[in-house]
């Protein structure tokens, strides 16, 4: 049998049915469609700019932009209406620094995602040999729980930006031609964003489930282990004592009865006067 058909056989898939690696698998599965919809976008918006000259017009000025979208390196030439002159822009902004820090984040929390399932399917023993495997488990959980949080928000900031910035009325009102009244300037279409709308859901998203398999990872460390038994153990002296009193109210209980009981017969030096009593009163002829 081959290496890889032995790592298989060795695997308990059942592990996945368990919230702690099933919890990781979705987020796998989340953290891919977070940087993909982030990481793989690319669009663009069309402007068209009708001069009085209808030779200086330009009907069809597309404007593409792409992640990381470092916007102000997005550069497009236009019409200045005054001649064949033409104006070179760029659009406004700079969203690449969130954007980047979102996709990595994404990524790296792939990757880890990957890794632990892995030991959770194939290696769960020693996984749960000692403690060392669940502690780093689940400090980096937190870790990631944090930077979901952090990368989602700075991302969800980030993407307004664009929004703003790939605006096409924005963009018109950079154009000079466009100021003049005798001059048409219209959008033609602008940039879809649901593709970016998605992968801020699937931020958030992410965040939930790391910030929710903190407690399972936790359960796994010897943290949770030594609370259950300080709580258990109070519990069991408690009962202890209890079990001891109660014992020994029933023991002098018992001995208390059996005392009376013996009181309340007559001694034997009694019974003996009450027998010799009338003896007494026996004369020989």
């Amino acid at each position: 049998m081959d290496p890889v058909s032995q790592l298989a056989s060795a695997g308990t898939f059942r592990a996945l049915k368990e919230p702690l690696a099933f919890l990781r698998a979705l987020e796998l599965l989340f953290a891919i469609f977070a940087f993909a919809t982030c990481g793989g976008y690319s669009g663009g918006l069309r402007l068209s700019v009708d001069c009085v000259n209808k030779t200086e017009s330009n009907l069809s000025i597309d404007i593409a932009f792409a992640y990381p979208f470092r916007l102000h390196q997005v550069t497009f030439e236009v019409p200045t209406c005054e001649g064949k002159e033409q104006e070179k822009l760029a659009l406004i902004g700079d969203s690449s620094s969130s954007a980047e820090f979102f996709v990595t984040v994404a990524v790296f929390a792939f990757l880890y995602s990957l890794a632990a399932t892995v030991v959770y399917i194939f290696f769960q023993n020693k996984y749960r040999e000692n403690n060392r495997g669940p502690l780093i488990d689940f400090i980096i959980t937190v870790v990631f729980s944090f930077l979901w949080l952090v990368g989602s928000s700075a991302w969800a900031k980030g993407l307004s930006d664009v929004k703003v910035a790939t605006d096409p009325k924005e963009v018109l009102s950079l154009i000079s031609a466009c100021k003049q009244s005798s001059n048409k300037c219209m959008a033609v279409h602008s940039p879809v964003m649901s593709s970016l709308n998605t992968s801020v859901v699937f931020g958030f998203l992410n965040f939930i489930l790391w910030a929710g398999n903190i407690w399972f990872v936790f359960k796994e460390t010897g943290w949770h282990s030594s609370g259950q038994r300080y709580l258990s153990d109070p519990m069991e002296k408690h009962s202890s004592s209890y079990n001891q009193g109660r014992y020994n109210q029933d023991s002098y209980g018992s001995g208390a009865g059996y005392s009376q009981q013996a009181s309340l017969g007559p001694s034997s030096d009694e019974f003996g006067q009450q027998s010799s009593g009338p003896a007494s009163f026996t004369n020989p002829i």
